[in-house]
């Protein structure tokens, strides 16, 4: 859309250590994931500061020795492992005299590569419009349409108040179209709870095994690959859980640290199946040795989006990489399974896994019988309007009996919003007529 010098495949990194940092991990990370967007690493530059320098980012002699660096190797691309601001951005480009891409634009570039279906690609474009609006700034100056002097006269609007103008409607367009995809599965969602169907979700760090993982569950043939990001598009499958029956099984994209704010934002119809799940399943890379971290990240993005009270249940994949150690459940003081360690590659611990499931899911339901007051009768719609009612008497005197099975969390949600619900609770289920 304007005038920037051209990326290529061939690309030198930078890479700034801050003290309050976990740097290290970071700069592996960010190697890993320009290797997933198929560039070739010419060489690494480091540098050290206290906080960034507003020109460059860097000071003004790591930014020559870029520039220099950069000339000598003849790279097509600088990536920086950090999030720049325009301005920084379009100084760093006139300076080295090539692309300058920041973490965000990297990460942007790979969901691009990786987008298959229509929704996905809608995503993924809306992220990168919002992230190219705020970069427009001089990247048509020479196409300046307001001009003095008979029959020079334009009318009025700048090169780039038209482009703002355009990449603003193009955003309402694809908002409204991915606001039609969210009613769809919002209208999927609401017809799994009429089945009475559970959903389980996978999530955690990209590259965790959370694909493969899925495919043993759902004997599924979903693309899995050992890179960052290979899932992009969200895949949902059927899969039957013994002493609770047939449950959905969501496979979802992977986080990680740093994630932009922009991505979220776009991927927030796809995120809801998270965000609604009856249980999580929080895939980790257990022989990463940065996996605290890792689970810190994605606990972020669960708070962002609204899904860190969900019921979770830690999955520690890739046992086979970690001499000793076998297949197992842990427990809480209660005997609540927290976390199950298993090998999604080699099938190993897979009916542990399925044995955890069954408890939890069994657990995180809460089936009883209630007597709700005629002057309560918004209550007794909130229990409709989640599709929780089995069976239903209306009373004489215009109480009603419900026999109701809803998520413990939904429960617990509704005990702190009507305090006295608890005491609706009829020590025996009621009948079906």
């Amino acid at each position: 859309m304007f005038e920037r010098y051209k990326g290529g495949e061939k690309a030198l990194l930078v890479h700034v250590f801050f003290p309050q940092e976990n740097d290290i991990e970071d700069l592996k990370e960010f190697e890993v994931l320009v290797s997933s967007a198929h560039i070739e690493i010419l060489d690494i530059l480091t540098t050290s500061k206290k906080i960034p320098q507003a020109k460059y980012f860097v000071g003004e002699g790591k930014a020559q020795e870029i520039a220099d660096r950069a000339k000598e190797l003849d790279a097509s691309v600088i990536l920086l492992n950090h999030t720049l601001t325009p301005t920084q951005e379009r100084n760093l480009e006139q300076l080295c005299e090539c692309r300058v891409v920041d973490r965000t634009g990297l990460i942007l570039d790979i969901f691009a590569q990786r987008a298959r279906t229509h929704e996905g690609k809608l995503q993924v474009e809306l992220a990168q419009l919002q992230y190219l609006s705020t970069r427009l700034v001089r990247g048509w100056t020479h196409l300046e349409r307001q001009k003095g002097g008979i029959g020079l006269r334009g009318p009025g609007e700048t090169q780039l108040e038209t482009d703002r103008r355009l990449i603003k409607q193009r955003i309402q367009l694809i908002l409204s179209r991915l606001d039609k995809v969210e009613k769809q599965r919002s209208q999927n969602r609401q017809a799994r709870r009429k089945a009475d169907l559970s959903t389980i979700s996978l999530v955690g760090y990209t590259n965790a095994g959370k694909s493969t993982l899925f495919n043993q569950l759902s004997n599924s043939d979903v693309y899995a690959a050992d890179q960052l990001f290979a899932t992009l598009d969200p895949t949902l499958r059927r899969i039957t859980a013994k002493d609770v029956g047939e449950v959905v099984l969501a496979d979802t994209v992977g986080f990680i640290r740093h994630l932009p704010h922009d991505l979220v934002a776009a991927f927030k119809a796809t995120l809801l199946e998270t965000e609604e799940a009856a249980l999580l399943l929080h895939v980790v890379d257990a022989a990463d040795p940065n996996l605290l971290d890792n689970i810190e990240a994605v606990n972020d993005v669960l708070m962002e989006i609204n899904a860190y009270e969900r019921p979770t249940l830690l999955v520690m994949n890739k046992i086979d990489l970690i001499s000793g150690r076998e297949p197992a459940i842990d427990r809480d003081e209660n005997g609540m399974p927290i976390r199950v360690w298993i090998s999604a590659q080699n099938g190993l611990g897979l009916d542990l896994l399925f044995t955890a499931l069954t408890e939890r899911l069994t657990r995180e339901i809460k089936v009883c019988s209630l007597t709700i007051p005629a002057y309560l009768s918004k209550l007794r719609s909130r229990f409709y309007q989640l599709n929780a009612v089995e069976n239903e008497i209306i009373n004489e005197d215009g109480s009603f009996n419900l026999q109701v099975r809803i998520p413990l969390i939904e429960w617990n949600r509704l005990s702190k919003q009507e305090p006295d619900l608890i005491y609706l609770v009829q020590p025996q289920p009621i009948k079906h007529c």
